[in-house]
């Protein structure tokens, strides 16, 4: 996997908002990265200085269209905290 197939997209809600206020950043990333891999990805790409990088499996949630019911899809989603002073222009909107 190359680091452009690790991390898929950055998470822009507001949860995710506050959480950039204090350094940490928040990608939607393949579910076959580890932590390790995550971490390098966005060290290469950003060139920034991970810290920590925390994983979670987001569970599809049910719903329905009519008389179809269903799930949404399962993702996996993973919060880099950078080191202090360190911004990721992709989320400054620069």
């Amino acid at each position: 996997m190359t680091h452009e197939d690790i991390i898929i997209a950055p998470v822009l809600t507001e949860k995710s908002n506050i959480l950039r206020e204090t350094g940490k950043y928040v990608f939607k990333v393949n579910p076959r990265a580890n932590k390790s891999q995550i971490s390098e990805a966005v060290r290469k790409l950003f060139d920034v200085h991970p810290v920590a990088c925390n994983i979670i499996n987001v569970a599809g949630k049910p719903k329905r269209n009519r008389n179809r019911s269903g799930f949404t899809s399962s993702w996996k989603k993973a919060v880099i905290t950078v080191a202090r002073g360190e911004k990721i222009a992709i989320f400054e909107g620069a």
